[in-house]
């Protein structure tokens, strides 16, 4: 993917999150909120959009899994694992 498309996909699922807290403001995206990038920040890295977008990704599947949407757990499952592979890959690259 080229980097303005995770970036629209990174703003989709900023979108998702958003509704999420909105729906229920106890929910905190912790993992993502760690992170500090937002789909704004143009500045950033290709792959800290696609980081962001795996850990975000993660924790809306473990939002849904929590309001017990089917798949959502293998999602979750498949999010961490990406996230962690983009994390070796920005590892070393750096």
């Amino acid at each position: 993917m080229h980097k303005e498309e995770l970036i629209s996909l990174h703003q989709m699922l900023y979108e998702i999150k958003d509704f999420f807290e909105g729906y229920n403001p106890e929910l905190k995206f912790s993992d993502y909120h760690s992170l500090k990038i937002n789909p704004a920040q143009l500045h950033k890295s290709k792959m800290e959009h696609k980081y962001a977008i795996f850990v975000l990704g993660n924790e809306i599947a473990n939002v849904m899994k929590d309001v017990e949407f089917s798949a959502s757990g293998r999602i979750s499952a498949r999010m961490r694992e990406l996230a962690a592979k983009t994390l070796k890959e920005m590892e070393y690259i750096q």
